[in-house]
């Protein structure tokens, strides 16, 4: 098997996903082992040329591809690409997940559920659309922890973690109880590696609770990636199930991640432990401490409940804290500063802590609130970034 620099993946939206990959950029070994993946059976071939491999369900046997071994041989690239043009031309969900992972090298997290069989209509939607929800808030969770180590992130962090994801696809199966995600191995390996720690180490902890009692397993899981992000969508995942299963399949074009295994087997989790996340979730709120930050923001929002006193402001964060906004409660003279800021179209710098207990959206114990100078230039941008938030000037002043 041959092992390609990874090119940068095709936007999930691209139409580059469905179409059949360029023959002469698809490594024979590769084909086969995303073939035996997904299902696909070898019956025969020609021992050391090719092989006939033929795909999953009832059409098995009358359907089947013949697949080089190797472009040793001068017919090679002809069955190649006749190969991928039969894949392009079946539609079923074996031979198109074949194609979104040929489409770039990309690592697959598998997910599937156990739900009542004979639900339809609006049951089997609602299930999907479970499925979908737990899938994306798990990616997320993975995600996030690649940017730290926390066992609550709430609002941090959000925005550099979305965009981790924007280039991973979700295909959901027809039956809305599997679900498969191509991560793609350039930029977005780091993602497939933190779930896949993730989930070994959070069935350890279940499992010691069981045997012992005990919750220290869970704080060790936060240096893998747990967190309660990340047992809020195993929570999704399995309640309303009879058990839930995730995998990681590493793409075949690249190197095994370190400290992974080549192959990894299934983590199962079953209603059974939804008692335990729950309580690991709430102990990770529990133990998360306030952050210090001394950040920069420009006031968005201002509102009090009298002409004078305390009143709370709303900042959009420039620096010193990965949130996209926090609240803020000011005494009379702080308020004074940050409305004078707000009107002349500076941002302010105010130290305090993040708390915890809010999602990190609300700045504690403020002090040194004062404007900060800033060339024209940026002060006309600030301005108009503020404007374009606003639907019209009196929100500046409105509830959150």
């Amino acid at each position: 098997m041959t092992h390609r620099p990874p090119r940068r993946p095709p936007h999930p939206a691209d139409p580059a996903w469905h179409r059949p990959p360029d023959p002469a950029g698809v490594d024979p070994a590769v084909l086969a082992a995303l073939l035996r993946r997904h299902g696909w059976r070898r019956r025969g071939g020609a021992a050391g040329r090719y092989g006939r491999w033929t795909p999953p369900g009832p059409d098995g046997g009358r359907t089947s591809l013949l697949v080089p071994e190797s472009r040793a041989f001068p017919d090679s690239d002809d069955l190649l690409g006749e190969a991928l043009h039969a894949l392009h031309r079946s539609g079923t969900p074996a031979a198109r997940q074949v194609l979104l992972a040929l489409a770039a090298p990309s690592d697959e997290i598998h997910w599937s559920r156990d739900v009542a069989t004979g639900a339809g209509g609006a049951a089997a939607w609602r299930a999907g659309e479970e499925l979908r929800t737990g899938a994306r808030r798990m990616l997320l969770a993975a995600a996030l922890a690649t940017r730290a180590r926390a066992g609550y992130f709430g609002a941090r962090h959000r925005r550099t973690a979305a965009a981790c994801l924007e280039d991973v696809l979700l295909d959901p199966a027809p039956d809305g109880r599997r679900l498969t995600a191509f991560v793609p191995v350039a930029g977005a390996r780091p993602l497939a590696v933190r779930l896949h720690h993730a989930l070994y180490a959070t069935r350890e902890a279940i499992d010691y609770r069981r045997a012992t009692g005990g919750m220290d397993a869970f704080d060790g899981a936060v240096g893998a990636g747990a967190s309660r992000e990340f047992t809020e969508a195993l929570v999704t995942l399995v309640r309303g199930t009879e058990g839930a299963r995730v995998a990681v399949a590493w793409a075949p074009a690249a190197d095994v991640p370190d400290g992974c295994a080549a192959v990894a087997e299934p983590v199962e989790f079953s209603p059974g432990d939804l008692p335990v996340l729950r309580e690991a979730g709430a102990r990770y709120l529990r133990a998360e401490p306030s952050v210090p930050v001394r950040l920069t923001g420009t006031v968005v929002r201002m509102r009090r409940a009298r002409p004078d006193g305390p009143g709370t402001v709303r900042l959009r964060v420039l620096t010193g804290a990965d949130v996209p906004h926090v609240r803020v409660t000011l005494d009379e003279e702080a308020y004074r500063v940050a409305g004078h800021a707000h009107l002349v179209g500076l941002p302010v710098r105010v130290d305090g802590h993040l708390d915890s207990r809010d999602g990190f959206r609300r700045l504690t114990d403020p002090r040194g609130v004062v404007p900060v100078q800033v060339d024209e230039g940026e002060r006309e941008r600030l301005l108009k970034a503020l404007r374009e938030d606003l639907d019209f000037p009196g929100d500046a002043c409105g509830g959150e």
